[in-house]
C-alpha cells in the first residue's frame, strides 16, 4: 500500500512540477497575497494545487485533503493528502531555481502532532530533483539512498532556515540570528522550507530550523528528512510545526536546541 501511494504522489508531484514550470515560462502573475503584501500567491499556485487535487480525487476518491491554496476536506479512508504545490512562491517569481512541490500522505487527522506520515515526495523542477520516501523504507534522491551528515558538532554546522513575512517577526528573528551566527560555521536561506529539509537529508545541510511553518510546508519534506537519519520535532520533545521545526542528526539536534533556546527563542 505505501509504495502505491509513494508511486501516485511522485507522479502527480512530477506533473504539477511541469505544470508550474510551463507558467513560469509563460509569466508568473501574482494572484493575491496572505499575511502581508511581500507574502504572495501566483496563478500558478493555484493551478498547480487543483491539478494536484484533482488527480488525488480520481485516483483515491475517499482520501482527505489538507492544501495550502484551497480548502481541506475530511475523507472517510484515514488517509490524509498534504500538499504545497509551490514552496518557495518568491523564489518562483524572481527566477531563482529553489522553488518545490511538495506531497505527502499521512494517516490520522491532518495535525502534525498526531499523524502518522507515510510517503512523501518533494520536486524540484528547475534542478529535476525528486527527493522521495516512505517510512520505513528511507529517504532517496532518485536511486542513491540519503543520510544525514554524522559527527559535525554546532561550530562546524551549515544551518538552513526561513524568516517570516511579517515585520515584528523579523526582527525578532533577526535578534535570534545575532546570537546563533557566531556559534555556527554559517547560515544559509534558500526559501523553500521542504527542499532545505531535504538539503538536511542529502547532507548539503547540517541542520535546518524555522519557525511559523505550516502542516504542507514540512510534512513531505520532515518524513525525507526522518528517513535519511534525522531527528525532526520542536523544543522538548514537541512535534514539529508553528512553534518551530528543527531537523538536525540527533546529537546535533540537541545542540542546536540548546543554542536556539539560548539565543531566544520561543517554542
Amino acid at each position: 500500500m505505501t509504495a502505491q501511494l509513494l508511486s501516485l504522489a511522485r507522479d502527480i508531484a512530477i506533473q504539477a512540477g511541469e505544470l508550474a514550470a510551463r507558467r513560469k515560462a509563460e509569466g508568473v502573475e501574482v494572484a493575491a497575497t496572505k499575511s502581508s503584501d511581500v507574502d504572495i500567491v501566483t496563478h500558478a499556485d493555484r493551478e498547480a494545487e487543483a491539478l494536484i487535487r484533482g488527480l488525488l480525487a480520481n485516483a483515491r476518491p475517499h482520501d482527505g485533503f489538507l492544501g495550502e491554496e484551497s480548502d481541506a476536506s475530511e475523507g472517510t479512508s484515514g488517509f490524509t493528502w498534504v500538499v504545497d504545490p509551490i514552496d518557495g512562491t518568491v523564489n518562483f517569481l524572481y527566477g531563482i531555481p529553489a522553488w518545490s512541490v511538495s506531497i505527502a500522505v499521512v494517516e490520522g487527522d491532518p495535525d502534525p502532532s498526531t499523524w502518522r506520515a507515510l510517503a512523501g515526495v518533494v520536486v524540484n523542477p528547475s534542478s529535476g530533483e525528486v527527493f522521495t520516501a516512505s517510512v520505513g523504507e528511507g529517504a532517496w534522491l532518485r536511486n542513491s539512498r540519503l543520510v544525514v551528515n554524522h559527527d559535525v558538532d554546532l561550530a562546524h554546522a551549515l544551518v538552513g532556515t526561513g524568516f517570516s513575512y511579517n515585520s515584528e517577526s523579523r526582527a525578532a528573528q533577526a535578534e535570534v540570528m545575532r546570537g546563533l551566527l557566531p556559534r555556527v560555521r554559517d547560515i544559509r536561506r534558500i526559501g523553500s522550507a521542504a527542499l532545505d529539509l531535504c538539503a538536511v537529508a542529502a547532507g548539503r545541510l547540517d541542520a535546518h530550523f524555522e519557525k511559523h511553518l505550516n502542516p504542507w510546508d514540512h510534512a513531505a519534506g520532515a518524513l525525507i528528512a526522518r528517513e535519511a537519519g534525522a531527528r525532526v520535532g520542536g523544543f522538548a520533545g514537541a512535534a514539529e510545526g508553528r512553534a518551530l521545526t528543527i531537523a538536525a542528526e540527533p546529537t546535533l539536534f540537541v545542540q542546536l536546541e540548546r543554542a536556539l533556546a539560548e539565543s531566544g527563542v520561543d517554542g
